[in-house]
C-alpha cells in the first residue's frame, strides 16, 4: 500500500508532541492529559506482559462512552493486541458470546454492564478489569493479581527518572495486519465480527486529516457523543483526534438532545460528527415552528432572507458557533430537513460508510456536495454500481480498496458472500451515481419491497414523506399481505401538551393518510396505518431494528 504509515507509530508521534495537551475528557468530569494517558497505557502494557498476552491476541472493551475506554483500547493496539469493541447496549448473553467468539484474553467493562454477566460463562478469560478504575474484578489465578497491587512499584523500578515523552514507543504495525475486530450492530439480524486491517484504519485517518478536516490539529476540540464501540464514533470522535493531539470531550451519560446541546454550548466543538436524527429532532423542535410560522413572509423577496439569515445564525449559535462543518451518517437524512438546511446554507455534508470499510466510502465538503447525495468516493476506494445504467437505474453499491475490511471472523461462509467473484465488496445498498462521481443512495437491498408491477419500493423513501407529518417522531413501512402498512411512532407527550388525547392524535394523522399518499407515486400507496405504543427498537447509531417488524 503506497503511502502507508504505522497507525501506532502515528499514535506515539501524537503522544510526544503533545505531552502536556489535554487529550480525553469525561464530560464535567475528570481531564487526562497526553501524559496522563500515555502512562495508564504503559501500565496496562506492563499487566499485559503478565498475563501472558502475545501480538495479535484479542482484547475486549465493553462499556459505556469515557475516558478510560479511550486508554484501554489505545493500550490494545499499541501494545500489538487486537482490541474487540462490543456495544454496551448488547445483552449479557450477547456480551458472553462475543467475548468467547473473539477468543480475547482480557474485558474491560463498565461496572453497571458486569452486574449481569459472569466470568463462569468466559472461560478464555486471564483477566476482567473494571474500566473506570482499572482495578481488576477477575484474575485467573493470585500472581495476576499480585502484579497489579505491585504496579506501582514496578512502574518506579521501571522509570526511576519518571515517565517522559522519550520513554513512548508502540508496538509498529504493517498494513495487512489486523487491527480491530468489530461487531456490527445491524439492523439485519445478528452480529458478525469485522476483521478490519490496518490499511483500512490508516485510509480512513488520511481521509480525515487531508480530505475531510484538514484544518483540525492540536488546538481542536471535540464531542464524542457516539457509541465509540461503533466504528463511525471511533474513527471520526476519537481515534483521528488522539493521532493529531486534539481534546476529546466524552459524553459519559445517555445523550440526550438537551445534554449534547449544552455540551456544544460549552465546549464549541471544532468538527461536529453526528447522525440525522439529532439534526432532525432540532429543526423539527425548533426550526419547523418558526417556518410554519412566517410561511408568507418566507414568499415575499429580500424579507425571507431576513427571516432565514436569523434561523441559520441561530441554529450554528446552538451547535457552539465554532464548528467548521457537521458531518453526518449512519442513516438517511430526512430530504425535508436537508433541503431547508441547504436553503439557508448551513454548514453540513452527509457521508456514507459502513464498519466494514473502516468506516468511510464517500464524502464531500458541505459547500461542494450535491444536495441529496452522500459525497463522493475517499481517496484509496472505488465504487462502482452493479446496474445496466449506473446514473438511472438503481443498483447495488460495491466497493473495493484499501478502506476494505478482511472479512468476518470465523465465517468462511458470511465471508465468501459478502464478495463478487471479483473481489468488490458488497454493501446491500441500492444506490446510482451521477457523471461527477456523487453517490445517491436509494436503500437497502434487502429493505426493498417488489411492487404490484414489479416495481422496485424503497421504504426509506416513503417514510421520509410520512416523518414530515407533524406530531410524527418516526415510521417505518413494511409490506403486509400485498400491501403497505406504516407503522408510526407519535409524540404522544407533545400531542397531550398540545391538548390532544391519545385517540384524538391518531386520528388526526390517520385522515392525513390521503395527503400522505398523494406526495408517493402510485404503485407506493400506503394501505394502512399502525400507530405503535413506544419507540422502536433501535441500534445504538439510532437505526430502527427494521428486521424485528418484518410482517
Amino acid at each position: 500500500m503506497e503511502g502507508f504509515k504505522s497507525v501506532n507509530k502515528l499514535l506515539e508521534k501524537s503522544f510526544r508532541e503533545n505531552w502536556e495537551r489535554d487529550a480525553l475528557s469525561n464530560y464535567q468530569g475528570t481531564t487526562l492529559k497526553y501524559c496522563d494517558v500515555a502512562k495508564r497505557i504503559k501500565y496496562l502494557h506492563i499487566c499485559f506482559e503478565s498475563c501472558g498476552l502475545e501480538k495479535g491476541d484479542k482484547v475486549a472493551l465493553c462499556a459505556r462512552n469515557q475516558a478510560n475506554w479511550g486508554v484501554c483500547f489505545l493500550a490494545a493496539m499499541t501494545y500489538g493486541a487486537v482490541p474487540v469493541p462490543i456495544l454496551h447496549e448488547f445483552k449479557p448473553e450477547n456480551i458472553h458470546y462475543l467475548v468467547n467468539h473473539s477468543e480475547a484474553k482480557v474485558l474491560f467493562v463498565d461496572e453497571v454492564i458486569w452486574e449481569g454477566l459472569s466470568e463462569t460463562e468466559m472461560p478464555d478469560l486471564q483477566v476482567i478489569v473494571r474500566i473506570n478504575t482499572l482495578n481488576y474484578i477477575y484474575a485467573r489465578n493470585n500472581s495476576l493479581v499480585e502484579v497489579r497491587e505491585k504496579l506501582s512499584e514496578n512502574f518506579k523500578r521501571l522509570f526511576p527518572e519518571g515517565f517522559g515523552p522519550d520513554d513512548v514507543s508502540y508496538y509498529e504495525d504493517s498494513p495487512e495486519e489486523l487491527a480491530i475486530i468489530n461487531y456490527t450492530s445491524g439492523t439485519s439480524g445478528f452480529s458478525k465480527g469485522v476483521m478490519l486491517p490496518y490499511r483500512a484504519l490508516w485510509t480512513n485517518l488520511r481521509a480525515a486529516s487531508q480530505t475531510a478536516e484538514p484544518q483540525m490539529n492540536c488546538e481542536s476540540e471535540v464531542v464524542a457523543m457516539l457509541p465509540s464501540a461503533h466504528m463511525y464514533g471511533l474513527m471520526f470522535e476519537f481515534l483521528f483526534e488522539m493521532t493529531i493531539g486534539a481534546h476529546v470531550h466524552f459524553l459519559t451519560r445517555v445523550p440526550s438532545p438537551k445534554i449534547i446541546m449544552k455540551a456544544f454550548s460549552e465546549i464549541r466543538p471544532d468538527i461536529i460528527i453526528a447522525v440525522p436524527l439529532i439534526i432532525e429532532k432540532v429543526y423539527k423542535s425548533q426550526i419547523k415552528p418558526i417556518v410554519d410560522r412566517h410561511k408568507s413572509y418566507l414568499r415575499i423577496p429580500i424579507v425571507d432572507q431576513v427571516i432565514l439569515k436569523k434561523i441559520r445564525t441561530g441554529l450554528i449559535d446552538a451547535f457552539g458557533g465554532r464548528f467548521e462543518e457537521i458531518i453526518l451518517g449512519g442513516a438517511a437524512f430526512n430530504p425535508e430537513v436537508e433541503a431547508f438546511l441547504g436553503r439557508i446554507h448551513f454548514p453540513f455534508t452527509v457521508g456514507y460508510g459502513m464498519t466494514e470499510c473502516a468506516p468511510l466510502i464517500t464524502y464531500a465538503k458541505w459547500y461542494t456536495c450535491k444536495r441529496g447525495s452522500c459525497g463522493k468516493p475517499i481517496p484509496g476506494c472505488e465504487v462502482r454500481i452493479d446496474s445496466p445504467n449506473p446514473a438511472k437505474i438503481p443498483g447495488e453499491v460495491q466497493i473495493k480498496g484499501d478502506n476494505v475490511f478482511l472479512g468476518y471472523y470465523k465465517n468462511r461462509e458470511a465471508t465468501r458472500l459478502a464478495f463478487t467473484n471479483d473481489d468488490w465488496f458488497k454493501t446491500g445498498d441500492m444506490g446510482v451515481m451521477d457523471s461527477d462521481g456523487f453517490l445517491y443512495l436509494r436503500g437497502r437491498s434487502k429493505c426493498m419491497i417488489l411492487g404490484p408491477s414489479g416495481q422496485n419500493i424503497y421504504p426509506e423513501e416513503l417514510e421520509a414523506v410520512i416523518n414530515n407529518v407533524t406530531y410524527v417522531v418516526d415510521s417505518l413501512v413494511v409490506e403486509d399481505n400485498g400491501g403497505l402498512t406504516a407503522l408510526i411512532y407519535p409524540d404522544y407527550h407533545l400531542a397531550e401538551l398540545d391538548g390532544m388525547t391519545r385517540d384524538e392524535l391518531e386520528k388526526r394523522i390517520s385522515d392525513g393518510l390521503p395527503e400522505i399518499n398523494r406526495l408517493l407515486p402510485g404503485y407506493a400507496q400506503i394501505r394502512k396505518i399502525e400507530f405503535m405504543p413506544e419507540d422502536f427498537e433501535r441500534t445504538p447509531k439510532r437505526s430502527i431494528k427494521r428486521y424485528l417488524y418484518q410482517r
